[in-house]
């Protein structure tokens, strides 16, 4: 149960409920159990570890008080801005609008870190946390451990504990797979293996590891690790992401392992969030080389499993532009593979990347639309499309006029893949 605190100016609302259900919704909805501490200038939320994770001012100067700050796992600060709820839904998929502050492919442009408001919270919350407490006289014994507690979080400290979380897992993870904003990327990462298979030229955010998968040993210490560094607030998550850029490309058995172990370890069944979710990466190869059974024992397993599959083109002059060593044979028959997955299998969605960029050949666009329009006899709900710019960071209004027309004419769901990181 929550409890409720007012002193002076101040007022602390300890295990706070917020939603259990990630809802898509046009009004700012928290998910799991928090500490909310609210005064006449802001509003900050922390974990169940004490760990700032939400910040907003209440003046006049912030935009608008649907808007927040989210802090990461992974110690970056997001700025979620409605985009005035104009086109944001339909170009990602959700009402709010992830602003980063190193560069992406976001197509929607916005520059939220500029505002002096907004980079005085990101450099100040602690000073201001600080002068909070101070200013406070005869604290109940649960607020006195909630500001030690919180205060010895400092800015420093949870840099050091994010660089602690990539030790664990072996690297920072520099790109999530887009089907992740469903938990608002919330997630717990477990390095299942290393590298991708093809490393094309234009990708900006894989590495140049081969692709080698982890022991079962090793999994097993990183689970254990990171049962550790989450801590009470473990409660806070339903998802895992099985990383790194082709989790799919692992052995069957070491895939559904680590997905089994993961579930009993964080207590998935027993998370305030409902609904486990499982994401990972997948390649054409690695899809083509899964069994119907492969796949029927995945769909059994707990959770919903989402495997986002880099398809980028099905012209042959693009996948040789791009430096992606496939045949466009072979991107078409892994892309009616996955319409034939998300029809059969209930608890798995597979999805879809293709590039977007004004300097590509005519026939990938053709190409493109032969697939995810003409040889789709009706529209489905399921393997949403995500299309990702080539360009990082270069908002334009004619890109956003060619992906609503692409948009329009897809039967298949179809959103802006914006990169984002843990």
């Amino acid at each position: 149960m929550d409890s409720i605190y007012t002193l002076n100016n101040c007022r602390i609302t300890c295990n706070k409920p917020g939603s259990p259900v990630y809802t898509k919704i046009s009004f700012p909805v928290h998910c799991g159990l928090f500490t909310e501490l609210e005064t006449e200038e802001f509003i900050f939320h922390f974990n169940l570890n004490g760990e700032i994770i939400r910040a907003r001012l209440k003046s006049r100067d912030w935009v608008h008080p649907h808007e927040w700050l989210k802090r990461t796992d992974g110690n970056d600060w997001v700025y979620y801005s409605t985009g005035g709820y104009t086109g944001v839904f339909e170009a990602t998929g959700e009402y709010y609008l992830p602003n980063l502050q190193y560069p992406t492919n976001n197509l929607l442009g916005g520059r939220p870190f500029a505002r002096k408001e907004v980079k005085y919270l990101v450099n100040h919350w602690h000073e201001m946390l600080v002068k909070t407490y101070r200013n406070l006289d005869n604290c109940p014994e649960e607020i006195e451990m909630f500001f030690q507690q919180t205060i010895s979080n400092s800015p420093e400290i949870l840099a050091e504990k994010a660089s602690h979380l990539f030790s664990i897992i072996g690297n920072r993870i520099s790109v999530l797979p887009p089907d992740a904003r469903h938990v608002d990327y919330n997630l717990i990462p477990l390095t299942i293996s290393r590298g991708c298979l093809y490393k094309c030229r234009f990708c900006k955010v894989k590495n140049n590891t081969p692709f080698t998968e982890q022991s079962e040993k090793r999994i097993d210490t990183q689970l254990m690790r990171l049962k550790k560094f989450y801590g009470l607030n473990i409660k806070n998550y339903n998802a895992l992401f099985l990383g790194e850029h082709d989790g799919l490309q692992t052995s069957p058995v070491l895939l559904r392992r680590s997905i089994q172990k993961a579930y009993e370890i964080f207590h998935f069944a027993d998370s305030y969030i409902n609904e486990t979710c499982i994401f990972l990466f997948g390649s054409v190869t690695s899809l083509q080389n899964c069994s119907e059974s492969d796949f029927q024992k995945l769909d059994i397993l707990p959770g919903k499993k989402y495997i986002n599959i880099g398809l980028e083109s099905c012209d042959q002059e693009t996948l040789e532009r791009i430096g992606k060593p496939l045949k466009a044979r072979q991107v078409k028959e892994a892309f009616h593979l996955i319409q034939d997955i998300n029809e059969h299998f209930s608890s798995l969605e597979i999805t879809a990347n293709f590039i977007f960029d004004e300097n590509l050949p005519e026939n990938h666009y053709i190409s493109m639309l032969e697939l995810i329009r003409d040889s789709q006899k009706h529209v489905k709900p399921k393997g949403s499309i995500y299309l990702s710019p080539l360009k990082f960071d270069s908002p334009a209004r004619k890109h956003l006029f060619a992906f609503n027309r692409l948009k329009t004419l897809s039967r298949l769901p179809t959103y802006l893949y914006i990169i984002q990181r843990l």
